[in-house]
């Protein structure tokens, strides 16, 4: 087996196995999970998964390989794009309708160039010379120098008299037709749905032989310059495009051998904000959830598990059955509560301070090997029970899930709101486990403290039930039910699925802060040790 140093972990954030450098690395320790051909469906509209759970790896996967007849790329939202949207917003007054409007056009601009691209054969037949010449048309807008990215087809948008001008123009070229169009600066919005009915045009008279897949990832997290208000409205109009262009255009198209599609990637409680109508059934028929759900007892037979042992034996010189470079590297066992011993698989140590999420389990390994070095171990050693207990270890990792939770948060609240969710732990007075009563007296403080430091009430604190609801939703607490012989501990992440996306916490239970965050909240002790 390879050294413990000379492992390679990759990258939490998938978009970095874009480069060629790492495209062979990522497809050896990419699971081909039944999601992947899930996602492959002509129905599926919609990546849904909680932050860390591989929505930008499976996207990528299929991004960087022609897998089973299809070619995909991604296109990520930036904070210089919105800040586009504000612009047009504050000239052209935009309302919502306005945005599904841009955003088709958009969605239509970047996947016809880039099978374009790719089936240069195919759009430049007798049967889509509409195509042919809107690609003319965006060659001359960009001077033979357009680049695949949401900010380059927003300027195409921004303008719209010039853009349309130029369609016109090529279509009057190529097919003698057009002649007596003529636009204004002043009619953006007719400008707008020329330039769309145009790329349908073209988009449904080719003749594909290969699925297309556009994903547009990024929106999970909104910049802070951003108000929250205008990043919704320019989210919602995105997935109003997305299922508009999907589901009433790119599914009428005929007699094409190849689909295209777009898929957005999102987080479950984002979705759930946009007001899509009929959003269950959605959910159900539209959508890919990603779930990593395992069991204390079956966690050897779980993705997850082969997902990471496959990134351990990905890198050696010899080939090894599933589970045994895992139990090379972390031999040792863990401390079971119930039989007070050391009984546990060490891999149950990695599950009970994760979310059951790839990027929890790759963070934990990273800060482990970093430790390793640094302490200068016997290189020739493996990991034990001591490494994974050490208090640094456990720190460091509890700051990361900080992290996540506060970029989590960011969505929707100010650094300010984030502040006051972490001084309400201090009035948990260092338990982790708490019952109603306790949270109740805890969330009084909070309140007292936000009036007496004439803070801005945050929403989530309007009610001391939208509080526990609200840590509940971020998997900071779990609620405790029993029966006469058992304790169940419902974490949202565990309960969600495609019949209820949305978990609600129950009331006067008793409530456990999440182990990974101990440390960086202060409170509890170490349950390894």
């Amino acid at each position: 087996m390879k050294l413990i140093k000379d492992l390679k972990f990759g990258f939490r954030d998938a978009e970095n196995y874009r480069s060629n450098e790492f495209k062979d690395l990522f497809n050896k320790i990419f699971v081909r999970t039944d999601d992947l051909d899930k996602l492959l469906k002509s129905t599926t509209y919609f990546l849904i998964g909680e932050k860390g759970t591989g929505k930008t790896a499976y996207a990528m996967f299929l991004n960087n390989n022609d897998y089973k007849n299809t070619l995909s790329s991604i296109n990520y939202i930036r904070e210089t794009d919105y800040q586009k949207f504000l612009v047009l917003k504050k000239e052209k007054h935009l309302t919502l309708s306005d945005y599904t409007s841009i955003w088709k056009v958009i969605l239509y601009v970047l996947i016809s160039k880039t099978i374009i691209q790719i089936e240069s054969d195919s759009i430049f037949s007798k049967f889509s010379m509409s195509l042919k010449a809107i690609n003319y048309a965006i060659d001359e807008y960009y001077n033979s120098a357009f680049s695949p990215e949401i900010v380059y087809a927003l300027n195409f948008v921004e303008k719209s008299k010039h853009a349309a001008e130029l369609i016109a123009k090529y279509l009057k070229v190529n097919l003698g037709s057009e002649s007596s169009t003529s636009f204004s600066e002043n009619h953006f919005q007719t400008n707008l749905l020329y330039i769309k009915r145009k790329f349908e045009d073209g988009l449904k008279s080719v003749k594909l032989k290969k699925n297309h897949i556009l994903f547009i990832d990024g929106i999970d997290i909104r910049p802070q310059n951003i108000p929250y208000v205008d990043y919704l409205d320019c989210v919602k109009g995105l997935t109003n495009a997305v299922w508009e262009v999907n589901n009433d255009f790119f599914s009428s198209i005929k007699d094409s051998s190849g689909r295209m599609k777009v898929v957005l990637l999102i987080r479950p409680d984002i979705f759930s904000t946009l007001g899509l109508q009929n959003l269950n059934n959605k959910y159900r028929d539209n959508s890919v959830l990603l779930d990593w759900r395992t069991t204390y007892p079956h966690f050897r037979s779980s993705l997850l598990f082969e997902m990471i042992d496959r990134l351990l034996e990905s890198q050696q010189d010899e080939k090894y059955s599933l589970g045994e470079c895992w139990d090379y590297y972390f031999p040792y066992k863990i401390y079971y509560r119930r039989k007070d011993k050391l009984e546990d698989n060490s891999f149950i140590g990695f599950l009970r301070y994760s979310l059951f999420r790839p990027r929890d389990i790759i963070a934990m390994l990273e800060i482990l090997q970093t430790n390793f070095k640094r302490d200068k171990i016997d290189e020739h050693d493996v990991f034990n029970y001591a490494n994974f207990t050490d208090h640094d270890f456990l720190s460091k990792y509890s700051e990361y899930k900080l992290g996540e939770i506060k970029d989590h948060l960011a969505f929707y609240y100010s650094e300010s709101d984030y502040e006051v969710f972490l001084k309400f732990f201090e009035f948990l007075k260092g338990n982790y486990s708490f019952n109603y009563d306790n949270y109740l007296s805890a969330y009084k403080n909070l309140i007292k403290y936000i009036e007496t430091n004439k803070i801005l009430l945050p929403v989530f604190c309007d009610s001391a039930e939208k509080f526990l609801q609200f840590m509940y939703e971020t998997n900071v607490i779990c609620y405790i039910e029993k029966s006469q012989d058992e304790k169940y501990f419902r974490w949202c992440f565990r309960e969600r699925d495609y019949s209820t996306i949305s978990p609600k916490v129950k009331t006067g239970l008793t409530y456990n802060i999440h182990y990974s965050l101990f440390k960086a909240l202060n409170v509890g002790q170490n349950l390894l040790e």
